[in-house]
């Protein structure tokens, strides 16, 4: 008796049946109840220990994130676990809210669980607790960047490709005045977002303005507030770009305050379309990077490495595509439509 068959009688998925077994609240009352009275009725028990025991696994996959308030985070974790479940694996997932001294005890928590691999969604690991985890062997998994060594891979995200459609749309409209908010100094993937912006914005012709690059931390909050140090300022951008979707929410609110309307006023482009970015209001306009994507591509990593039976795989490298979603948080700059009509009656 598996997992397999309560799934089956029960009419769900496997990863329903596992998020009943281990009372996730998100499990709808009346499935739960149901997967329940299966469970009941064979009399089943899940041993993990046993199972790891024979197996000399403990079928448990790492995850570590930079936070779960931001909800790209938690639809990854969502995805990672449907695609640990269906192998067979539960997951432990451990937080660093992007403090990098909170890492030790994240991979504390995770050797102590004797987890069979981690995933590192956030910033780096140093040496001594990379050592940590090489003499007992642990695969890892990192986003962006990761030191060399067997058992590790990485997913390249090609922030590139989406940040460059998104400038050359904006440039496409007309926008030449173009600011950009950024995400925590210390992050790998807010620089790479950066440094794709301040390039694209070159390969249109269009030089960076320094006092257009301003400071942000992936927070609803820092982008409030970023957009209130441009209001500010001399000079308004009639376009800005942000590190991620709750930064460029924050930026939408504080333009809302104050009486200015997007994109009428501003347009303003996110990055990682999270669900709720098809619902701001306007609809947010970002750089998708899938979610599911980069979950699966962990996961398969993870299995590659635990399941090559005590043989070490060399270093793998797994690549993420990003695109541009347009929707209405972006249009003409400020007058250009007065301008086409004048044109027009000339």
């Amino acid at each position: 008796m598996d997992i397999r068959t309560i799934a089956n009688l029960a009419n769900v998925s496997i990863a329903t049946v596992s998020r009943t077994i281990n009372r996730v609240p998100t499990v709808n009352p009346k499935i739960a109840k149901r997967v329940w009275e299966v469970i009941e009725e064979l009399d089943y028990f899940p041993n993990t220990q046993a199972r790891a025991l024979v197996s000399g696994r403990s079928w448990i996959l790492g995850l570590i994130v930079s936070e779960i308030t931001n909800p790209f985070f938690p639809e990854l974790i969502q995805g990672f676990e449907d695609i640990a479940v269906e192998h067979g694996y539960e997951i432990l997932v451990s937080s660093t809210n992007y403090d990098p001294k909170r890492m030790s005890h994240c991979i504390r928590r995770m050797l102590e669980r004797k987890v069979d691999g981690v995933a590192v969604m956030t910033f780096g690991i140093e040496q001594p607790l990379l050592g940590q985890l090489a003499q007992r062997k642990v695969p890892l998994v990192f986003i962006d960047v990761g030191p060399d060594g067997p058992g590790i891979n990485v997913l390249k995200v090609d922030y590139h490709r989406g940040i460059r459609q998104g400038v050359q749309h904006l440039a496409a409209l007309g926008h030449r005045n173009i600011a950009f908010v950024r995400g925590p100094v210390g992050l790998h993937s807010a620089q790479s977002r950066l440094a794709a912006f301040s390039e694209s914005l070159r390969e249109c012709g269009i030089t960076p303005d320094p006092a257009w690059i301003v400071p942000g931390d992936h927070t609803l909050e820092g982008g409030m507030a970023a957009m209130k140090q441009l209001l500010a300022g001399k000079n308004l951008p009639t376009a800005v770009m942000c590190s991620n979707d709750m930064t460029a929410i924050g930026v939408l609110h504080t333009l809302y305050r104050a009486g200015l309307r997007v994109p009428d006023d501003l347009s303003v482009i996110g990055f990682d379309d999270i669900h709720i970015a098809e619902v701001t209001i306007p609809p947010l306009t970002t750089v998708q990077m899938s979610r599911f994507e980069l979950a699966r591509a962990a996961v398969n990593a993870l299995r590659a490495c635990v399941e090559t039976k005590g043989e070490t795989p060399e270093k793998r490298e797994y690549n993420i595509q990003t695109d541009l979603v347009v929707r209405e948080s972006t249009g003409f700059p400020p007058g250009t439509m007065k301008q086409m009509k004048k044109k027009s009656r000339t």
